[in-house]
């Protein structure tokens, strides 16, 4: 051995080759792991501090990172992360997402979605991002969501920014619109970005472009983006108005927009001047300074006035021994010495202006909805009242019979579609076979009436309005014994549920047309019988002359009795239409007489047009009356009452007068 060398021994050799085995294989099986990490996994451990310790300003860089990359898995993590699902696994340090499989929840690869293990306390521990950061992550969702392959995805996105739009949401937006593929998102996209912009775009012209993109436009979404930018406060300074404010108007004390009394309450609350003294502070300071009997120089017992009190507290002022009451001049010389004025919210008056002139436009836009809106009520409401009335009309104009049992045929006509609907499930089906049957129990019931009771008392009016009367109270109370006094449900068919909405003003649901379209196609039923089948020929003979009628061959006693059937089932059919939206009691047709007999004696008995022009004219006044007195719809009807009380007064025959018996009688 040479000097300076030395000998190893064999145990210190294998040592040092075991120990660099053991390096190699280290660093081998981290090379290995570091190219196994997949590409979500490798931004997560670029931002892994902040991801580690996160707060509202500090996680935009991943968020922006992760949105930026493209991958399809990125919005499961911010998923995950947002509803703290997002693990960090102790070992290593690498992110996962904790999910629930075969009972127990595991670790998932946040790029391949393979389960790696379970989460234990002592493996993994969880990402508890704050409410500030998971709403920064949620305005993120939004961004994926907006270019989602699904349109379903994409319309969620939409409905999720018009819950709670806030300003990262326009660049989003904005982004997402050259690729949408939907004309429906794609106009949806385009009219939430303008009214983004309205709020929060930087760019003064920007913004009232978008403003004025929405003259006329009365959707409720535009006037709540709108309204905000044209409200005013009331402030009040000492000179001129600071041009920093964007003045809407100014405002003279005592005027009916500003009273008095309002205006000395701002400035004090501005703490530009002192409260007046009211009538309790008064009085608190004389029964203060009571001595022997006397306060502010008057005896307690004189001090039964107001002016009384003012004059001893003004002594007690005087005296120093409470603070000097304001005097009226001292009112007036306060408010002559500031300026009242309204300001925007809004600093831009460019933009105020915009948003003025629009909502202008959208208030003439929306006045022309709420009469088309109110139109389709009323005609809504006529078609009702007409389907109710048209046999009616009938039965009053060709036999002069006061049928005050009309009411409970309406009811029979409901009560068989519930029954028919015990028995047959699909409401289609149902409505289909219960139109037909109510129309021929009511009509047999109306023919029974008429032979049994009617037909006996003709040309008595009074004891046939006792006698039907009767028979009405009789029919409710057979109606309680079956059915009993709960209402009984009339279901609509599913293609009946819902409403036809034109804009966000006007609308009417598809039951009120179906019962519109109902009274045309009986109208049209009623002019085809009348005018085209004998039965029509003799019907009209006997209404205009019976006894000639008589004479000719025709049978009146027949043609009495087919005509009140006839009258009896058209009220059965009304009563089906009216249980679709009406409780099915046996109070239903009560609610309906006074309204079928005011159109018979409006339009003019025993006339089917008479009978239409008095259904609009009863369901438009109604809806009009209750449009302006919206709080009490009693009213309208008692208003309705006198309104016929009126009118019979001018037009006593209706506004289509008939000849022939009903006008004879």
């Amino acid at each position: 051995m040479s000097d300076g060398a030395f000998m190893i021994s064999p145990r210190w050799r294998w040592f040092g080759v075991a120990c660099s085995a053991l390096f190699f294989v280290l660093a081998f099986t981290a090379t290995g792991a570091a190219q196994s990490i997949g590409p979500v996994q490798a931004i997560l451990q670029e931002h892994r501090a902040v991801l580690e310790k996160s707060s509202r300003k500090t996680v935009g860089p991943v968020i922006d990172a992760l949105g930026d990359s493209g991958l399809e898995r990125a919005p499961l993590v911010l998923e995950a992360w947002q509803a703290r699902n997002l693990y960090q696994r102790t070992e290593d340090g690498l992110f996962f997402i904790g999910e629930e499989r075969g009972g127990t929840n595991r670790l998932i690869d946040v790029d391949s979605g393979d389960d790696v293990g379970e989460i234990t306390r002592d493996t993994a521990k969880q990402l508890r991002p704050n409410g500030g950061v998971r709403r920064v992550i949620g305005s993120a969702l939004v961004r994926f969501q907006l270019n989602a392959p699904d349109p379903a995805d994409r319309e969620a996105a939409l409905q999720a920014i018009d819950r709670n739009p806030e300003e990262v949401h326009l660049a989003a937006l904005g982004a997402s619109i050259d690729a949408e593929s939907d004309p429906t998102l794609r106009s949806r996209k385009q009219r939430m970005l303008r009214l983004l912009e309205i709020r929060f775009e930087k760019d003064e012209a920007a913004r009232v472009a978008a403003i004025e993109s929405f003259r006329g436009d009365i959707g409720v979404d535009v006037r709540a983006a709108l309204n905000p930018l044209v409200a005013t406060r009331l402030e009040v300074v000492a000179g001129e108005p600071p041009v920093t404010r964007n003045v809407a108007r100014v405002l003279a004390p005592g005027s009916a927009e500003l009273p008095r009394d309002v205006a000395y309450s701002a400035l004090v609350d501005a703490g530009l001047a002192t409260a007046r003294i009211d009538r309790e502070a008064i009085k608190s300071a004389l029964v203060a300074n009571i001595v022997d009997g006397s306060v502010g120089g008057a005896l307690v017992a004189e001090l039964d006035t107001d002016a009384a009190r003012d004059a001893a507290y003004a002594q007690l002022a005087n005296d120093g021994l409470a603070p000097r009451a304001l005097s009226e001049a001292d009112v007036d010389q306060a408010l002559s010495a500031h300026t009242f004025f309204l300001s925007y919210s809004e600093r831009s008056s460019a933009v105020t202006e915009a948003a003025e002139a629009v909502l202008s436009s959208i208030n003439l836009s929306l006045g022309a909805a709420q009469g088309a809106d109110l139109l389709l009520d009323g005609l809504s409401l006529a078609s009702i009242y007409f389907l109710a009335a048209i046999g009616l009309a009938i039965t009053f104009g060709v036999m002069g019979v006061i049928n005050m049992a009309h009411g409970e045929f309406i009811m029979m006509g409901a009560y068989t579609g519930y029954v028919v609907q015990l028995f047959v499930p699909d409401y289609t089906l149902s409505l289909i076979i219960a139109l037909p049957l109510a129309f021929a129990v009511t009509f047999g019931a109306g023919v029974a009436l008429e032979r049994t009771v009617i037909r006996w008392l003709y040309h008595r009016p009074l004891e046939t309005l006792l006698a039907t009367f009767g028979v009405s109270i009789a029919l409710q109370q057979l109606a309680k014994n079956i059915f009993g006094t709960q209402a009984r449900p009339l279901t609509a068919p599913d293609w009946l549920d819902g409403a036809m909405v034109i804009n966000d003003v006007v609308s009417i649901s598809y039951i009120r047309i179906a019962i519109f379209v109902l009274a045309l196609l009986f109208l049209a039923l009623f002019l085809l019988i009348m005018k085209r089948t004998r039965l029509g020929l003799e019907v009209r003979a006997v209404t205009q002359n019976p006894k000639m009628a008589a004479s000719m061959g025709i049978n009146p006693d027949r043609i009495n009795m087919l005509t009140f059937g006839f009258g009896s089932g058209i009220a059965g059919v009304a009563g089906v239409a009216i249980g679709l939206f009406a409780q099915v009691t046996s109070e239903l047709g009560q609610q309906y007489i006074v309204q079928s007999f005011m159109t018979v004696v409006v339009g003019g008995v025993g006339n089917i047009w008479g009978a239409l022009a008095g259904a609009t004219m009863i369901g438009g006044l109604q809806k009009a009356i209750e449009w302006l007195n919206p709080s009490n719809t009693l009213a309208a009807q008692t208003y309705m009452i006198l309104f016929v009380i009126l009118f019979i007064q001018f037009r006593p025959r209706g506004m289509i007068a008939l000849t022939g018996r009903a006008a004879e009688a």
